[in-house]
């Protein structure tokens, strides 16, 4: 399959082989996660390998992740991480005052979230199996607690990559002209939505496994309801950003 073709016939794997992977596909793996564009070359991202049997089983319970954390190639939390940085500030005698505002925190949400695209994509080409783990967040505590965790990082969501049992069928996305527009932002029209709620609801009517009478309308109306994880801001407090907001 060529790149283009690789790209766009992406989908979440959730059924893997119990196979690990090698320690030279790992090392690969984070390479080139390593090899993302940084802002400003600050790299403010950390990649925990999850190893521990009982770790892997309070991740994915915490999770709702049954069966593809704990069985599955290998797993690893992605974590933004500005603790590195302040550890460079004390050696300098400075304050840690502008890593606790929001533009670091973005940056260090932007370098982690490239990192892990880039193995994803990778990973793809080696004929492997994704998902992201932003169930991880359902207990951001729990999680930090759990991998010792410092101040002025925050575990983003995790990633599980192996070897496909099988794969779900491709989610057709929204149609360029819902997401492209040229020198000026273009909200959705009905139009848009109606065939893509027509679209979506093909889908989901017919894919292989968890057949549902529903629309990309509905399931954002639902999803967006009401707030979700509302404990979000706090914990970001509690390790320390709290500057500037």
């Amino acid at each position: 399959m060529d790149l283009f073709n690789q790209f766009i016939n992406h989908t979440s794997v959730r059924d893997f082989k119990p196979e690990p992977l090698s320690d030279k596909l790992k090392a690969q793996l984070v390479q080139v996660a390593q090899s993302g564009a940084s802002s400003n070359f600050v790299q403010a991202y950390s990649i925990i390998e999850i190893k521990d049997p009982q770790k892997l089983a309070t991740i994915e319970k915490i999770a709702g992740a049954p069966n593809y954390i704990t069985r599955t190639g290998v797993f690893y939390l992605f974590v933004a991480d500005l603790y590195k940085h302040q550890q460079l500030l004390e050696q300098a005698g400075l304050s840690n005052h502008a890593l606790t505002t929001m533009e670091p925190f973005i940056v260090s949400v932007v370098d982690t979230t490239i990192a892990a695209q880039n193995m994803v994509a990778y990973a793809e080409t080696q004929d492997l199996g994704i998902c992201y783990i932003g169930g991880i967040r359902n207990d951001l505590s729990a999680i930090a607690q759990l991998v010792g965790l410092p101040k002025l990082t925050f575990p983003l969501f995790g990633l599980t990559i192996g070897y496909p049992q099988s794969r779900n069928e491709v989610k057709v996305r929204l149609p360029q002209a819902a997401i492209l527009s040229t020198d000026h932002y273009q909200p959705l029209t009905k139009q848009i939505v109606d065939q893509y709620n027509q679209t979506t609801a093909a889908y989901y009517a017919h894919r292989g496994s968890n057949q549902q009478e529903t629309n990309w309308q509905t399931k954002m109306t639902e999803f967006f309801r009401e707030p979700r994880r509302p404990d979000v801001a706090a914990f970001m407090q509690s390790q320390g950003f709290t500057g500037d907001f």
